[in-house]
């Protein structure tokens, strides 16, 4: 039995989120004190989703004191004036769908890691990286798509504009 549960806890730490359970704060988010906020554009949320890069993953997170991944980018497109869903399903079907191939800075990338369908989602940023918040290194970080782990749970692009 304790290596059942050495087993369970190994698959827990090393899966991404399904973003489950947040308890979302009103949308948008206030710039900081002294922040007159981020810069406009699709370039603008890469730039957001970037500085937040070391923030801790936790679980229902949406917010710098620590993020799941659908926290994460509600957080960062609420920071540009963007209400997202709260969790990974419902991102999916917000926004327009985008090919593959097609993908761009700004676009959200969604992954079926837990479970069958989107239970993931990052940040395009350019090329074949994207950031997100896994639980699997407990911090915000930047990836590359063509890795083998993620190119093989990738399950489609949606295209948020920014005001």
């Amino acid at each position: 039995m304790p290596r059942f549960i050495w087993a369970l806890a190994l698959v827990l730490a090393t899966t991404a989120c399904a973003s489950t359970g947040g308890v979302p704060r009103p949308r948008p988010f206030p710039a900081p004190r002294g922040d007159s906020g981020p810069p406009p554009g699709r370039q603008g949320v890469v730039g957001t989703a970037l500085a937040l890069r070391g923030v801790a993953y936790r679980n229902g997170g949406a917010d710098p004191s620590g993020f799941d991944c659908s926290g994460f980018t509600q957080y960062v497109f609420g920071r540009h004036g963007l209400e997202l869903p709260r969790e990974v399903r419902d991102q999916y079907r917000f926004g327009r769908a985008v090919r593959r191939e097609n993908r761009a800075a700004g676009d959200l990338l969604f992954f079926s890691t837990v479970a069958a369908g989107a239970s993931h989602v990052g940040i395009a940023i350019g090329g074949d990286e994207f950031v997100h918040a896994p639980s699997s290194t407990g911090v915000v970080r930047v990836e590359r798509l063509t890795s083998s782990y993620w190119s093989r749970r990738f399950v489609g692009a949606r295209r948020i504009t920014p005001p």
